[in-house]
């Protein structure tokens, strides 16, 4: 009963130019240096304590448990990354690692099926007692999303039968009946989870669960408020000692809900999980409350680079158009859960709009936290970076100017892992006799449609060119091929077999219907050209600014190529570019030159102010994607730049 969506990553083979520099890295570098982290084996790095939790509250080991109280969630995504590897590479040793992993996890379960190392070893009377803060669902639900992936990759039931124990004690403990505790998470996450338990296993209270956590969910009386007017109750963050409803997005039920507010993963989780319930129990109010949610929050409170949350306190959304620069968070791991909804929405819809938004997150923020080398990430993904005043204790202290080996709070490395190890999955999507090609990356894959399997093989070096090649091998099938035609593409051609065709257009997918053959030949090919953006004078922080973008990829200037003081470059409003593919370069690059100026620091001015005005000089400037910015040497980085409009 695997969820129909997609194709399974068994199937999914991708050998892409592009995309392999981080794909291959899993295996080979990601998670075995994730796997010292999780022991707390590598030097100079913050601690994780993660599998030393899950040894104590086994009782084989001794010590006080230690990290944050989500911990435990690092080790589940870490697994869930590994078994998407085993599904598309099977691999005996690696394979070993994660069993005992699993073993390890099972013995720390508790005999009623509860499974959180915080509340099994520090407060075991506090379950359940701080929704808000706890964030027992939370683990409870990344653990869950581990066990259904292995349990595809391996057929191996033991976590699966482990975390079915720890859902019915949920399924159990929460519910709308007198004897239930009428609550839900703070951190949404097991919400979708829950929906992936019931297509693993077909068991319709996992989903009855998961929708009762949906429709309870900002109603009165607010189950974080009550809870948190007990006399004996503490925060266990003592940021939250200020706390709201819109933080946890239960200041109205979901229904009503209108704009993204509070806590920007939380929020994307939750809308993840809207859907999907939506498409399941063909809820039309559900789904349209996701599409406003949608909007609102793409077109008023994203940054070009697909970055959401603009607050550096909190993490959390603020007010339409407030998208500044150089204090913005956007979270790396709130990028993936904007991918994740928007490839929920592009299956329920067939609306291409949505994997436009999916491919920018994908190719600038969440490709941006990840380092070259697979062992350095960003937590937060900002715009503009001045490294000399990221300082400690400031209010730009969540900005890194490099890459760090792992942190305090470390979700956004394994999740990063686990997005990448499933890459597969969103390339293609199946529903009965139609077939869907949402992203361009190259890959040979057995798709089963109308009844039949059909061998594809996708070539391309896409960003670099927009030629796309498509060989279909499916005799006699009878299905319909929808290609997605990105918004920025330009002078798009289909040939089938070497001869123009006629297409029908809508929603962002050119349709072609037919009955295949055993070597059939589709090409795609549109232009793909560095052009300027212009920011909406509503976002303050850009107003009179302009933006680089070429094909999915946002581009920025570094210091390394164009010097210090970024913020003083202008460009013209209709300049030139020329590009410049250096295969040396940051795995393969497109480099995208063009002339500016550049306001003059006068060297000899001791002040902050001076009655005369700088000059103008003209520069020549560099720039590169964003979503490798900072993997060569520390230093200015800028995406919006100055515009002279002529």
């Amino acid at each position: 009963m695997r969820q129909h969506t997609t194709i399974e990553l068994k199937n999914i083979h991708i050998r892409d130019g592009y995309w392999d520099r981080y794909i291959r890295l899993i295996p080979e570098k990601v998670l075995p240096y994730q796997w010292q982290i999780l022991n707390d084996n590598v030097p100079d790095a913050p601690a994780s304590y993660c599998l030393q939790n899950f040894r104590i509250a086994a009782k084989e080991a001794e010590g006080e448990r230690q990290g944050t109280v989500f911990q435990d969630s690092d080790v589940a995504k870490w697994l869930e990354a590994l078994a998407y590897t085993l599904e598309t590479n099977p691999d005996p040793a690696l394979e070993q690692q994660a069993d005992e992993v699993i073993d390890l996890i099972c013995r720390a379960q508790q005999p009623d099926g509860y499974l959180d190392t915080y509340y099994t070893l520090v407060e075991p009377e506090n379950r359940w007692q701080n929704l808000c803060e706890g964030h027992e669902l939370y683990c409870a639900g990344h653990l869950i999303e581990a066990a259904v992936a292995y349990y595809y990759a391996t057929g191996k039931r033991k976590l699966l039968d482990c975390v079915c124990r720890m859902a019915d004690l949920i399924a159990k403990t929460f519910g709308p009946a007198p004897d239930q505790l009428h609550g839900y998470p703070g951190h949404p996450e097991i919400e979708l989870a829950l929906v992936k338990l019931y297509h693993a296993t077909g068991t319709a209270r996992y989903l009855d669960t998961a929708v009762y956590f949906i429709d309870a969910r900002g109603t009165e009386p607010n189950i974080f408020l009550e809870q948190m007017k007990r006399r004996d109750f503490r925060h266990i963050f003592i940021e939250f000692k200020d706390w709201t409803p819109e933080y946890a997005q239960s200041h109205l039920p979901v229904r009503r809900q209108t704009t993204a507010e509070g806590h920007a993963v939380r929020a994307v989780y939750l809308y993840c999980a809207m859907a999907d319930i939506a498409a399941i129990k063909h809820d039309d109010t559900l789904l349209t409350q996701c599409k406003i949610l949608w909007n609102n929050m793409v077109h008023r409170r994203m940054f070009i680079t697909g970055g959401i949350g603009s607050s550096g306190h909190l993490e959390r959304f603020t007010a339409d158009y407030d998208l500044p620069n150089d204090t913005n968070y956007s979270e790396t791991c709130a990028s993936i859960g904007l991918a994740l909804f928007g490839f929920r929405m592009a299956h329920i819809t067939h609306d291409a709009s949505y994997i436009d938004i999916c491919e920018r997150a994908l190719y600038n923020t969440v490709r941006a936290g990840i380092s070259l080398e697979g062992n350095r990430y960003f937590y937060v993904n900002p715009l503009e970076v001045w490294p000399d005043i990221c300082l400690p204790n400031t209010s730009r202290s969540h900005v890194k100017a490099v890459r760090q080996k792992w942190f305090d709070v470390a979700c956004c490395p394994t999740n990063i892992a686990r997005t990448f190890a499933s890459l597969g999955q969103y390339i293609y999507d199946v529903d009965e006799d139609n077939l869907y090609v949402n992203l361009f990356i190259q890959n040979e894959s057995v798709v089963s449609i109308g009844g039949l399997d059909a061998s594809i093989s996708l070539v391309t070096d896409y960003p670099k060119t927009g030629s796309v090649a498509m060989l279909i091998n499916a005799p006699n099938a009878s299905f319909a091929l929808h290609l997605r035609k990105p918004a920025f593409a330009k002078n798009y051609s289909v040939l089938v077999n070497g001869e123009s065709c006629t297409v029908d257009e809508a929603d962002g997918y050119c349709t072609l219907k037919r009955v295949w053959g055993s070597a059939d030949r589709v090409e795609i090919s549109f232009a793909i050209e560095p052009k300027l953006v212009f920011a909406n004078p509503l976002v303050r922080a850009n107003c009179g600014k302009v933006a680089i973008l070429r094909g999915p990829e946002v581009y920025c200037l570094e210091e390394c190529d164009n010097g210090t003081d970024l913020a003083a470059v202008y460009i013209d409003s209709d300049v030139q570019f020329s590009e410049e593919w250096r295969q040396d370069l940051l795995g393969g690059t497109m480099l995208v030159h063009c002339c500016g100026k550049k306001l003059r620091v006068n060297e000899a001015l001791d002040d902050a102010v001076s009655e005369t005005p700088p000059l103008l000089e003209n520069v020549s400037l560099t720039a590169v994607p964003y979503g490798s910015w900072g993997n060569r040497k520390e230093g200015e980085m800028i995406v919006w730049l100055h515009t002279i409009t002529k």
